[in-house]
């Protein structure tokens, strides 16, 4: 990209723990040097499990660098929260997208990439790509 956006990356899960720590895992594996804006949206205000929209629509406006924000989700129901929020249209940034990938293989991926500069494009093809990553 070179002119220094770098993509933002937002966890939802229906838990705040899982989304801090998937997101302290990609970016401990991304090393020194580059900082890729990565929040966490999990859980309900009040601490319970769920998703929440206004926790989500928070997490992307704090990553958002003007280089679009790639969302990443747990479960349905956090799936059916981003869509909404992305329906409504004004309470996203700009660029903003539901990348349907794997929670912890495609977050790492992602937050990978966007440490290179690429752009949303390649974050999200990243991701998406960590569906076919084999363990056996």
């Amino acid at each position: 990209m070179g002119d220094g956006k770098l993509v933002g990356i937002v966890l939802v899960s229906h838990s705040a723990a899982v989304a801090e720590s998937v997101a302290e895992l990609a970016k401990g594996l991304v090393g020194g040097g580059v900082t890729v804006p990565v929040a966490p949206a999990g859980g309900r205000p009040d601490g319970g499990l769920g998703t929440s929209a206004e926790l989500v629509a928070a997490a992307a406006a704090s990553v958002d660098r003007g280089a679009g924000v790639a969302v990443l989700t747990d479960l349905g129901s956090a799936v059916l929260t981003v869509k909404a929020l992305l329906a409504e249209g004004d309470e996203l940034p700009e660029d903003t997208r539901l990348v349907d990938a794997p929670f912890v293989e495609g977050t790492v991926a992602a937050v990978v990439t966007a440490a290179t500069g690429a752009d949303l494009d390649a974050v999200t093809e990243a991701a998406t790509e960590a569906y076919s990553y084999r363990k056996a």
